[in-house]
C-alpha cells in the first residue's frame, strides 16, 4: 500500500509542479499587460507568491512512510462499533513509532475510540469502508496540556480532542475511509461561544509538530473546531473532505503559526469559519499555497483571524469556491456565509503581502471583508498588545452571485489604517434592495470588538459595492457589482480617513 500511494503522490506532485510552471508562463505574460495600470508594489508581490508557489509545489512533498503496517488487531481492537478500542490502537501507534514507523492500518470496520496521542512516523490509514468513531462519553476524552502555552490555550481552555500530537514530525492520517468524532449536541452539549469550550472536544490537535500529511480523507461531526494546527512546519492537506455541521463552533480548518504549507483540492463545508489562518501560537504564519478548493460556511469561508497575535505573509490563495451553504446541503443555521474573504488583524499581528485569485464568491451576506481592529486579546501578564497592520492585499478575478446586501467593508481604525489594496476583475452580483436610508445611517467604529462582517451594518452598508474608511492607497480596476433589484445606494462610498482612493486610476472623492 505505501508503495502504491507513493507512486500516486510522485504522478500528482509531478503535474502539481508542471502546472505551476505553466502559471509561472501565463503570469509574465499577464504581468506585462497590467504593468503599466497597477502600482509599484503589485506585481513584484505576485511575482514573488507565484514563485513562492511554484517552490512549494516542487520542493515540498509527502513524507515518505516506511512500507511496514501494524494492524490494530493484532493489539485485540475489535471493529463492532461498540467496543471501546483505544488501549488498544494506542498500542499499536507506540509499536510503530518505536519500530521506526510505518501505517497503522484500521481495516475490518467501525473502530470506537478516545483520545489517542500519535507519535513520530505513524500515518494513519483508514481503510474504504472503514471508520474511525469518536467515543461519545466523554470521560474517554482525558485532558492532553500543551506543553508551551498559547493565547487560543489560555483564553478557552482547551485540553481534550479525539486525536492529539506534539513534538512530532513525520505523521499524518490518510483514507479513503472516515473519521466520524460523533461530536454532536446530544452527546456534547454546550454553547456557542467566543471563550471556553467546557466539555466539547476538538477533533484533532497538532502542536509543535513537522511533515504533517492529511489527504484522501473525509473527517466528520467534531464536537467543536475540527482540526487545529499550532507552530508547525511543513503541513500538506489533499483530497481532505470536511463535514461539520454538528455542533457549535464547528470550524472546518485553522492554521495557527505554522510555515510551509500547502492544501489543495479539498471541500470543506462548515458550520463555523470554514478555512481560517490564525496567531494565538505567537508564531508568524509564512508561506501557504491554497489551491483549487471549496470553502463552505454559515460563518466566514476563508479568513485570516480573529486571533492575530502572531503575523501573517505571503499567502496565495487560487481557484477557490467561497460562500454560503449550497441550497441543497443541509444546514440548520442557513445557507448565508457571513463573509466570502475575511482578512483582519485586531490582536496586533501584521498581515501583508496575500493574494487571492480566480476565485468566486456566492451566497455571503458582506463577500470582502478588510478589517483592522484593537482588541488586544493576549495572555495574561503580557504587554498590551500595538495595533496590528495590513497591507499590501491583491484580490483579483473574483465573480459569484447570489450575495446578500450588506455589501463589502474595508476598514481600519483610526491609529490602524489599512494600506496598499489592488482589487481588479471583481464582477460579482448580489440581492440588491438596498435603501437611502442605508446610505445615511451611521456604522460603528467598534474599535475593540469583535471582529467578524456581521457586527456591522448586517442589513445593509452605505454602499452596495464596498464601503471604504481609515485606508489609504486602494485600488479599484474593472469592478462591477450588479444588483438583481433595484438598489438606492452607490455601488462605492468613502467614509472617515479613507484617502487615495482610486477607480480604474481616477480618484474617488468622499
Amino acid at each position: 500500500m505505501p508503495m502504491k500511494a507513493s507512486g500516486r503522490n510522485e504522478s500528482t506532485n509531478a503535474f502539481q509542479f508542471m502546472k505551476s510552471l505553466v502559471i509561472l508562463a501565463l503570469f509574465t505574460c499577464h504581468a506585462i499587460a497590467l504593468a503599466e495600470e497597477s502600482v509599484s508594489w503589485e506585481n513584484p508581490l505576485r511575482e514573488k507568491l507565484v514563485k513562492m508557489a511554484a517552490d512549494l509545489t516542487a520542493n515540498l512533498k509527502p513524507w515518505d512512510v516506511p512500507n511496514c503496517r501494524f494492524e490494530v488487531e493484532k493489539h485485540s481492537a475489535v471493529a463492532d462499533g461498540v467496543t471501546l478500542n483505544t488501549t488498544a490502537i494506542q498500542k499499536t501507534i507506540d509499536e510503530c513509532s518505536n519500530a521506526g514507523g510505518g501505517v497503522v492500518l484500521f481495516s475490518k470496520g467501525d473502530y470506537v475510540t478516545g483520545t489517542l496521542v500519535l507519535k513520530s512516523g505513524v500515518m494513519l490509514e483508514i481503510s474504504e469502508k472503514s471508520r474511525i468513531l469518536g467515543s461519545t462519553n466523554l470521560a474517554d476524552y482525558p485532558d492532553q496540556i500543551a506543553s508551551r502555552k498559547t493565547v487560543m490555550d489560555t483564553h478557552m481552555k482547551v485540553k481534550q480532542s479525539l486525536i492529539f500530537a506534539e513534538g512530532v514530525e513525520r505523521v499524518g492520517i490518510r483514507g479513503p475511509g472516515t473519521i466520524d468524532f460523533r461530536g454532536t449536541k446530544s452527546n456534547f452539549p454546550g454553547k456557542q461561544t467566543i471563550a471556553e469550550t467546557p466539555g466539547r472536544p476538538f477533533g484533532m490537535r497538532f502542536i509543535d509538530s513537522k511533515k504533517i500529511v492529511v489527504e484522501n480523507i473525509t473527517l466528520t461531526n467534531s464536537a467543536c473546531w475540527m482540526q487545529n494546527y499550532l507552530n508547525c512546519e511543513d503541513l500538506i492537506f489533499q483530497k481532505m473532505m470536511v463535514i461539520n455541521h454538528a455542533n457549535y463552533n464547528n470550524d472546518g480548518i485553522d492554521i495557527d503559526g505554522c510555515r510551509r504549507v500547502i492544501l489543495r483540492n479539498c471541500m470543506i463545508n462548515s458550520e463555523d469559519d470554514a478555512f481560517c489562518l490564525k496567531g494565538a501560537s505567537l508564531r508568524p504564519t509564512e508561506d501557504l499555497l491554497v489551491e483549487d478548493s471549496t470553502f463552505y460556511s454559515t460563518c466566514n469561508a476563508f479568513k485570516i483571524g480573529t486571533d492575530t497575535q502572531g503575523d501573517f505573509r505571503r499567502i496565495f490563495a487560487r481557484n477557490l469556491k467561497l460562500g454560503g451553504i449550497a441550497k441543497d446541503m443541509k444546514s440548520s443555521a442557513g445557507h448565508q456565509a457571513s463573509t466570502g474573504i475575511t482578512l483582519a488583524t485586531v490582536d496586533g499581528g501584521t498581515v501583508e503581502d496575500i493574494l487571492i485569485s480566480d476565485t468566486s464568491i456566492e451566497r455571503a451576506r458582506c463577500p470582502v471583508f478588510l478589517r483592522v481592529g484593537s482588541r488586544g486579546r493576549l495572555m495574561p501578564g503580557m504587554p498590551a498588545a500595538p495595533v496590528g497592520s495590513l497591507r499590501r492585499i491583491v484580490i483579483e478575478n473574483i465573480s459569484g452571485s447570489g450575495n446578500f446586501r450588506q455589501g463589502s467593508f474595508i476598514s481600519g481604525i483610526k491609529d490602524g489604517v489599512i494600506e496598499d489594496v489592488v482589487i481588479r476583475n471583481y464582477q460579482v452580483g448580489m440581492e440588491g434592495g438596498g435603501t437611502t436610508e442605508m446610505m445615511q445611517a451611521p456604522v460603528a467604529e467598534s474599535e475593540k470588538g469583535y471582529p467578524d462582517a456581521h457586527q456591522f451594518s448586517v442589513k445593509g452598508l452605505p454602499a452596495m459595492g464596498f464601503f471604504i474608511r481609515h485606508a489609504r492607497r486602494v485600488d479599484f480596476h474593472d469592478v462591477s457589482v450588479t444588483p438583481a433589484a433595484s438598489d438606492a445606494r452607490p455601488a462605492f462610498v468613502l467614509g472617515a480617513g479613507a484617502e487615495d482612493v482610486r477607480l480604474d486610476g481616477e480618484a474617488m472623492a468622499n
